[in-house]
């Protein structure tokens, strides 16, 4: 599975991101970050191989998060669902 990797440098935290290419939210969550700086790596899933997509789907799930997109996981452990901005500015301290 190809992870891109946007570069910030607001890099203390490992953000990867699960995302749609066609979704608004997920573009909207992707420019958030790049506008505050912060580093991270995405995929977009629904581009991905249906093995692929299986291990994206199983892995969300193991972290106790919902298919729905983007997922976001900071730090392999917390997991946000959707465009919140609110929730990213905590976890990530922007």
């Amino acid at each position: 599975m190809q992870f891109s990797k946007v570069s910030g440098q607001k890099n203390n935290h490992k953000v990867t991101i699960y995302a749609l290419s066609t979704c608004v939210w997920c573009k909207l969550t992707k420019e958030y970050l790049k506008e505050n700086g912060v580093e991270y790596e995405f995929v977009d899933v629904d581009l991905l191989d249906e093995d692929d997509k299986s291990k994206v789907h199983e892995l969300i799930a193991s972290k106790g998060g919902m298919l729905s997109y983007p997922t976001i996981i900071v730090d392999d452990k917390n997991v946000i669902t959707g465009f919140r901005k609110d929730k990213i500015k905590e976890v990530l301290e922007i």
